[in-house]
């Protein structure tokens, strides 16, 4: 890699060898087409206000004001109480807000017994991407706003207000956003104020014509797959790339419909670039250099490309739409772009007395108790401990933002970690970062190491207990003695080395049908905002409440 600087690096889940890869594809918005924040948050922040005033909500809301500081993704709106979470990838709670106003434990508790809470789409709305930073904000101030005026008073179950004769419940509250969000993004005049001065909302990286022209010299296929309109896709690529900017593509694919995209998906049709229109009939020939396809399905571009799905590496920043069902619907390998990671980092490297602070305060607790066993009858007194460890988490987490950090509270991990760590294969904070690695390099996991593993040093000396072996030989010898005499020299059960070259489809669900489809604004799953009978989510591992950590 040419370039130090930790935000230029790409950060790796599992292996992955790019001179394995032919064909490199990138989502669009927020990929390769960068977005300036705030000033995106902002336009879609007001003009979201503003609809809402004009579907008769009170006009006192036009004084909300969007700040950058308080939104985080990757939370959970949970419908009935109205409260915003912020959950691990088990569903254990780990800190919650209601309107403006920060959830104390105890009412934690009485809302989700164990401080759990199951993901099911009947309950849960997930606010994982960047566009939904606007309303993530915006439900709170709402919620804030009619808990605290005059004219309403919450309901006695609170899931919602009542003011006279009109009731409202926070769900109801909730999906009149999502209506607005949606509105927002797919017919009101947002993207032509953003077509129209793409210099204040977009941003120029340099890097972009030099990393996608260096594939296509190193003899990689790329294809760009949006979900973007043609009119607008034609002049963000051509702020960022110029005018040729096609030349740079194998293949384009404008209003995919990802993540029904990668099931069943819709028919290839040709766009006609003079007018944006459709051209008559659905394209059946292969996907041709130059022209521009809308729609289609994952089955007819692998088989009109002829690439398999780990030789495909796809590029996007939805978890959802673009990363979770590339990866478990047909096992391409997965590149995630968290631009929030340049402040993480930025905070993770600022705030380091911080951390080290909390290290000695754990290792302080871990002491107290590292001497006592079944005879000990004297509880140690650590509430003095523990506060200062609340406390330093609460440091911690306001270095982040309002609502913290994207990956972590304290020293337990959120359910957006939880999922790039199971979905994305490599994640950086741009796609542009693969321009300072060579195209033949070797992405390497670290090894993962379970807690047995990480406490106890390497050059600790356990007694056996067991005499089940013979101990005068290391059990290693023994093995390679038995390999020796059943199998041959090429014969071993490890291949891991081979993994790229030997699989084709990790996937045991291919063809599933998604739950829910991203639409073209690019904003999250807004089909099932309002869905009751839906089934629970099955892209996230809930363990039974009686597996939860229990928490007092």
């Amino acid at each position: 890699m040419s370039e130090s600087s930790e935000n230029s690096r790409v950060f790796v889940n599992r292996s992955l060898r790019l001179e394995k890869i032919t064909h490199f594809g990138f989502d669009m918005d927020y990929t390769l087409v960068q977005y300036k924040t705030p000033d995106m948050e902002y336009l879609a922040f007001n003009m979201a206000v503003q609809r809402l005033v004009d579907t008769g909500y009170p006009e006192e809301i036009l004084n909300f004001k969007y700040d950058p500081i308080f939104p985080v993704r990757g939370l959970w709106f949970e419908f009935q109480y109205g409260n915003l979470l912020k959950v691990d990838g088990f569903g254990n709670i780990l800190g919650g807000i209601h309107g403006l106003r920060f959830l104390k434990n105890h009412e934690i508790e009485e809302m989700y017994p164990n401080k759990y809470l199951p993901l099911s789409d009947s309950r849960v709305y997930v606010l994982n991407t960047l566009f939904n930073m606007p309303e993530t904000h915006l439900i709170c101030q709402l919620i804030d706003f009619f808990d605290k005026h005059d004219n309403y008073s919450q309901l006695t179950d609170k899931t919602g207000v009542k003011g006279g004769e009109v009731m409202m419940s926070y769900k109801s509250i909730f999906q009149d956003l999502r209506r607005v969000i949606d509105w927002v993004h797919v017919e009101s005049s947002m993207k032509k104020q953003v077509m129209d001065d793409p210099e204040k909302y977009v941003i120029r990286d340099e890097r972009a014509p030099k990393f996608l022209s260096q594939l296509r010299e190193h003899g990689k296929k790329t294809f760009l797959l949006t979900n973007s309109d043609w009119a607008y896709t034609n002049v963000m690529m051509k702020f960022i790339l110029g005018d040729d900017w096609k030349s740079y593509f194998n293949i384009i694919v404008v209003d995919s419909c990802k993540p029904r995209w990668f099931a069943e998906g819709t028919v290839f049709r040709e766009v006609n670039t003079e007018t944006g229109a459709y051209k008559l009939g659905i394209h059946t020939g292969p996907l041709r250099e130059g022209v521009v396809h809308s729609g289609g399905s994952c089955d007819s571009f692998q088989k009109m490309m002829k690439c398999r799905g780990k030789e495909v590496l796809y590029v996007g920043d939805h978890i959802f739409g673009d990363v979770l069902r590339s990866k478990k619907s047909r096992g391409w390998r997965t590149f995630l772009v968290v631009p929030e990671l340049v402040n993480e980092l930025t905070v993770w490297t600022d705030s380091k007395p911080l951390f080290d602070e909390m290290g000695r305060m754990e290792s302080t607790l871990a002491d107290i108790y590292k001497n006592l066993d079944g005879a000990s009858r004297h509880k140690p007194v650590v509430k003095d401990i523990v506060d200062q460890i609340r406390k330093l988490t609460n440091q911690m987490d306001e270095e982040y933002g309002c609502l913290g950090s994207l990956f972590r509270t304290g020293g337990r991990t959120t359910f957006f970690a939880a999922q790039v760590e199971r979905y994305a294969d490599v994640y950086a904070s741009s796609c542009y970062n693969l321009v300072h690695y060579p195209s033949f390099y070797y992405f390497r996991a670290p090894m993962k190491c379970m807690p047995h593993e990480l406490t106890v040093d390497h050059a600790s000396t356990l007694r056996s207990r067991s005499n089940t072996l013979e101990r005068q030989q290391s059990v290693g010898q023994q093995v390679r003695g038995w390999n020796k005499k059943t199998l041959n020299d090429q014969e071993t059960f490890c291949h891991e080395e081979e993994e790229d070259e030997d699989q084709t489809n990790s996937s045991s669900s291919d063809g599933e049908a998604p739950k829910r489809e991203r639409t073209k604004s690019g904003s999250d799953e807004s089909s099932n905002a309002g869905d009751v009978h839906v089934e629970p989510h099955q892209d996230v591992v809930t363990p039974a409440p009686a597996f939860v950590e229990h928490t007092a």
